[in-house]
């Protein structure tokens, strides 16, 4: 009776078999289901010695365009920095010194709340800016580190972390820092509600969790902050040079002591601001090249720089900012030419046929300015700032150098860089002070120089490029 039933009424049947599948999740596409070997980012920046290793053991040094895939861990030695950009447009940046791996990252354009997104810092930095997956399923991402776990309701922050502390500071959005428990399991997804600690980015703040402690705590800035640490956002990428430099630092930056190493964690989220910012900069009044005024016009071009040894790329977040004019874009300056030193923004590339030596018995060398950029990067917004002059000497045979820059803008007043540092084999500058740090390169025949410089003012910060020639 039963069967006559059913084979007398398909109507029925059909019906109540499509309102079950219907009932049913959609099947997960490979996007969506990343499950281990599923290519998911790609490197955008390296800068010194950084790897992948694969669930299989196998071990690549990363490169620019290098794959990246659910479950590869990245590593980073003390000069390495690796930059990832993910398939749904998120950023995170690994630190030197650092391991991070990606658990899992599932997203499908077409259905992005969906997503789910699952990093798991095992010690060092990582920055992370959000892409359309966390920010369409803020409930479905998580960042776990050995004692805490991370959720989002923001996209910019940065976490330093190991087996004994987590800190975290927000430079967009609100991010919950919770410790396992019970209640918040690591193997979840999310933000976990027991014990949370909840802090967003107009907040100056840290958040912290240590080891011995049972709950997440506010620290502020100012408790933290190492009077000696500069914005380091990149180690100084020197390659196979292990000399000391100026204060017992390293030139790899091996050197850094904890505290300063816990502290990166407040410089990481800094300069890359000036790059977003600076598209809606008031860029005022650029000095003309001339007597007054070393910043060109407009951009420099390939064409410009062709015959030196010495260009700035720029591999910022975006293509171009208002304020530059002597940066080339990354696959501009790096035809013919090896990065040397860099930060998050802008690597000097340089010309190195053979070995990475300078040139002997050059002895005591006068530069005079080419060309400059600089800009003043405060609340307010980033504006240009005019170059009128500057100084460089180097002397090569006690491998030291000393240097002047001549700022000026109406709401800073004159702003003079002044630093004295060491120049360490292959060439490199380095001079680190408590608010101010040079970092640069010369030429392998001695003719050419260019640096980077940062300095911290009582309401911001100045920044910029320089190129010189030898007098």
């Amino acid at each position: 009776m039963f069967l006559s039933q059913i084979f007398t009424k398909p109507t029925r049947l059909f019906t109540a078999c499509c309102l079950i599948l219907a009932l049913l999740p959609a099947p997960l596409t490979l996007a969506e289901s990343s499950g281990s070997g599923v290519e998911v980012g790609e490197v955008s920046l390296v800068l010194g010695k950084a790897f992948k290793l694969s669930p299989g053991g196998n071990r690549h040094q990363l490169e620019r365009h290098s794959v990246i895939s659910v479950a590869d861990r990245i590593i980073t030695e003390s000069n390495g920095h690796a930059h990832i950009r993910f398939i749904d447009n998120a950023m995170v940046s690994v630190r030197p010194n650092s391991e991070l791996q990606v658990e899992r990252y599932d997203y499908d354009p077409e259905r992005p709340e969906q997503s789910a997104v699952k990093f798991n810092l095992k010690e060092g930095v990582t920055r992370a800016i959000s892409g359309d997956a966390a920010k369409s399923a803020r409930e479905r991402f998580r960042l776990n580190t050995p004692i805490a776990a991370i959720g989002v309701r923001g996209t910019d922050f940065v976490v330093n972390a190991d087996a004994e502390m987590t800190r975290a500071r927000v430079t967009e959005g609100i991010i919950v820092v919770a410790p396992y428990s019970d209640a918040c399991s690591i193997d979840a997804l999310g933000p976990c509600l027991a014990n949370a600690l909840e802090i967003a980015g107009n907040n100056s703040q840290l958040a912290a969790l240590d080891l011995n402690a049972p709950l997440p705590r506010l620290l502020p800035a100012q408790s933290i902050r190492n009077p000696n640490m500069m914005q380091e956002e990149v180690q100084s990428a020197i390659a196979g040079t292990q000399q000391t430099g100026p204060n017992g630092v390293g030139a790899d930056g091996e050197g850094d002591s904890e505290q300063e190493r816990r502290n990166t964690v407040l410089l990481e989220a800094t300069t890359p601001t000036v790059a977003a910012d600076a598209e809606i900069a008031a860029a005022a009044a650029l000095a003309p090249q001339g007597s007054e005024g070393f910043t060109p016009a407009t951009p420099l071009t390939p064409a410009d720089v062709a015959s030196r040894q010495l260009v700035w790329g720029r591999y910022s977040f975006a293509d171009s900012v208002a304020t530059d004019r002597i940066a080339l874009s990354f696959d501009e300056a790096s035809v013919g030419r090896n990065q040397t030193v860099g930060n998050l923004q802008y690597g000097l590339y340089r010309t190195e046929n053979g070995p990475k030596r300078v040139e002997s018995g050059l002895g005591l060398v006068g530069f005079q300015l080419d060309s400059a950029q600089a800009v003043y990067n405060s609340d307010t917004g980033v504006v240009a700032m005019e170059v009128s002059g500057g100084t460089l000497n180097i002397d090569f045979q006690n491998n030291a150098f000393g240097t002047e820059l001549n700022l000026n803008h109406d709401i800073t007043g004159p702003v003079d860089i002044i630093a004295n540092g060491r120049i360490v084999d292959g060439g490199y500058l380095r001079a680190i002070e408590a608010t101010q740090r040079v970092t640069g390169a010369v030429s392998l025949d001695g003719t050419e120089a260019g640096y980077l410089f940062e300095r911290q003012l009582d309401n911001g910060e100045v920044s910029g490029l320089t190129l010189w020639n030898s007098q």
